[in-house]
C-alpha cells in the first residue's frame, strides 16, 4: 500500500437511524471543530519560530537583516506552493490523517533547527547560516501547507454556505492564538534556558513550541473526522437545508483529475483572481509587520525583548475579535458576502500603520510612554488585518464546489505566500530596511498596497453580490422545480 493510499478519504458508511442524527452530528461538529482549531494554531507554533530568534542571532554575528529575510522567506516560498499542490491532495485525502502528519513532520523540522550548531559570519559573510537555514525553512514551510487545506475540506464538508463566513471567522482566529502563544512559549523558553545558564537563548524560540504542537498533533489525530458520510450521517446541505454554497460535482469523493480541479473550478473563474490580488497586499501588510516587529521595536524603538514579544502577543490576539466581530457583521449585515467588511477593515488597517509609524511622535506628544503607543497601534492593525484575510478564504471556498475547496484555498496562498508573504515582506523589507531606504521606506510600502487591497474590494464588492444573488435564483429555481416534480410523480 502506497502512502497516497493510506491517506485516502474512508469510505461512507450506512447512515444511522434517524433519530440518532441530530445528537451525533452537534458532538461531531463540536469535536472537528476543535479539532482543526487548536490544530492549525499548533501550525503556528512552528512557523515564525526564527522571527524571534533573528534579533539574538543577529546580536552574536550568525546573520544580518538582509540575511535574515532570504532565510525568513524560505517558509512562504515553499508553503506557498506546497498548500497549492497539497491542496489538491488534501480534496483527495482523509483530512485526519493529512492533517495531524504534516504537523508532526513540521514539529520535528523546527525542532532540529534548535539543535542545529551554527558558526558566527566572518567579514560581513553569513553565506553558510542563511544558507542551512533558508534550507530548514523550506522542508518546514512544505510540511506546514498541509495545515490549511485539511481545515477548508473539513470547514466545507461539516458546515453549510449560510453559516460557514461565521464559522470560519472563529476557526481563523486560531493563527492568532498560535502566534500569540509562539510569544509567550519563547519569553518562557528564554528565561528557562537562561536560568540554566545556556548561553544560546535563542534556541528556545524553537525548542519549546516544537514539544508543545506536537502534543496537539495528537489530539487532531483523537477528534478529527474526514467527512459526515465517513461517521454515518448525511451531508451537511441535507441536515441543515441548505443548497446554497456552490454544489458538489457528482461523486463528492471521486479523484478529480488535478487538470480538471484547477483549470474547470480554479483558473476560469474570474474571481478567484480578482480576490488573490487582494490576497497579495494583505498578506504583506499581515507578515511584513508581524515578521519583522521584533527587530524593528528592538532597534528602531529600543523595547526590550519582553516588551517587544508583548507587543507581537496583542497584534496576533487582537485579531480574534477583530475577525470574529469581521465574521459576524459578513453574515448580520451583509448576508454572508465578504467584500464589504473587507473593504471597511483594510481601512482601519491604514489608520493603524499610521499610528504604528509615527509613534515616537505621538509619544512625544501625548508625554506616553512609547512601548503603550506601539501596543495600541499593533492592537489596532492586528485586529482589522486578520478580518480580511479570513474572509477572503470564506470567499475561495464559497466559489468552488466542495471537492475543489483545498485546490481554491491552495491557489489563494500560492499568491498570498509567494508574492505578499516571502518576496515583499521577506525578502524585499529585509534589503530595503538593511539599504539607505530604511525602515521609513517599508511603511510607505504598507500604506499604498493596504490601498490598493481597499480598491480591490471595492471592486469586488458588487461582483460578489451578483454571483450570490444569482446562487439563490437557481438554487429557488431547483427546489421548485422538484416539488412540481414531486406532485406530478403523486398525480400518477
Amino acid at each position: 500500500m502506497s502512502f497516497l493510499d493510506f491517506l485516502a478519504p474512508p469510505a461512507h458508511k450506512p447512515q444511522m437511524p434517524a433519530d440518532k442524527i441530530d445528537k451525533e452530528y452537534k458532538s461531531m461538529r463540536l469535536k472537528v471543530f476543535m479539532g482543526i482549531y487548536f490544530g492549525y494554531a499548533a501550525y503556528y507554533l512552528v512557523r515564525k519560530n526564527l522571527s524571534f530568534a533573528v534579533p539574538d542571532m543577529i546580536g552574536e554575528g550568525l546573520i544580518d537583516k538582509a540575511g535574515a529575510g532570504v532565510a525568513m522567506a524560505g517558509i512562504p516560498i515553499a508553503y506557498a506552493l506546497s498548500k497549492f499542490i497539497m491542496g489538491s491532495v488534501s480534496d483527495r485525502s482523509d483530512a485526519r490523517k493529512f492533517m495531524s502528519i504534516g504537523l508532526v513532520l513540521a514539529s520535528l523540522v523546527m525542532l532540529a533547527v534548535g539543535l542545529l550548531p551554527f558558526s558566527a559570519g566572518v567579514d560581513g559573510n553569513y553565506s553558510t547560516t542563511v544558507g542551512i537555514l533558508f534550507v530548514f525553512m523550506l522542508l518546514a514551510g512544505w510540511l506546514s501547507g498541509m495545515g490549511w487545506p485539511p481545515c477548508g475540506r473539513i470547514l466545507a464538508h461539516w458546515f453549510s454556505q449560510n453559516e460557514r463566513s461565521f464559522k470560519m471567522s472563529v476557526w481563523n482566529t486560531a493563527h492568532n492564538v498560535g502566534n500569540g502563544t509562539l510569544a509567550l512559549l519563547v519569553s518562557v523558553g528564554v528565561l528557562v534556558f537562561g536560568s540554566m545558564g545556556i548561553a544560546e537563548s535563542w534556541r528556545a524560540a524553537f525548542i519549546f513550541p516544537s514539544v508543545v504542537a506536537l502534543l496537539f498533533a495528537w489530539f487532531c489525530w483523537m477528534v478529527l473526522r474526514d467527512t459526515p458520510e465517513s461517521c454515518g450521517l448525511p451531508a451537511i446541505e441535507d441536515y441543515r437545508k441548505d443548497y446554497t454554497g456552490a454544489k458538489a460535482s457528482k461523486g463528492e469523493e471521486e479523484k478529480i483529475p488535478f487538470r480538471r480541479l484547477f483549470v474547470d473550478y480554479v483558473f476560469k473563474n474570474k474571481m478567484l483572481w480578482l480576490i488573490a490580488a487582494a490576497n497579495v497586499f494583505v498578506y504583506f501588510v499581515r507578515y511584513g509587520i508581524s515578521d519583522w516587529s521584533p527587530t524593528y521595536l528592538q532597534e528602531v524603538c529600543g523595547l526590550t525583548k519582553d516588551d517587544s514579544s508583548w507587543a507581537f502577543a496583542l497584534f496576533e490576539y487582537a485579531g480574534i475579535p477583530g475577525t470574529i466581530l469581521c465574521g459576524w457583521m459578513s453574515s448580520r449585515f451583509f448576508q454572508g458576502r465578504c467584500a464589504p467588511v473587507n473593504v471597511i477593515f483594510t481601512l482601519i488597517v491604514a489608520v493603524g500603520i499610521l499610528m504604528y509609524w509615527e509613534a515616537g511622535a505621538i509619544a512625544e506628544f501625548t508625554a506616553l510612554p512609547l512601548k503603550y503607543i506601539v501596543y495600541v497601534a499593533l492592537s489596532i492593525i492586528g485586529g482589522a488585518v486578520y478580518g480580511p484575510i479570513a474572509m477572503i478564504g470564506v470567499q475561495a471556498l464559497s466559489l468552488v464546489p466542495k471537492n475543489a475547496a483545498g485546490t481554491a484555498a491552495g491557489f489563494m496562498g500560492l499568491f498570498g505566500y509567494m508574492l505578499g508573504d516571502a518576496v515583499l515582506s521577506k525578502i524585499a523589507m529585509g534589503y530595503v530596511a538593511s539599504s539607505s531606504l530604511g525602515w521609513n521606506f517599508t511603511f510607505w510600502m504598507f500604506l499604498i498596497t493596504t490601498l490598493i487591497a481597499a480598491a480591490i474590494c471595492t471592486v469586488a464588492w458588487g461582483k460578489e453580490k451578483r454571483i450570490m444573488e444569482e446562487r439563490v435564483r437557481a438554487a429557488a429555481a431547483e427546489h421548485k422545480a422538484c416539488l412540481l416534480y414531486t406532485s406530478d410523480a403523486a398525480d400518477e
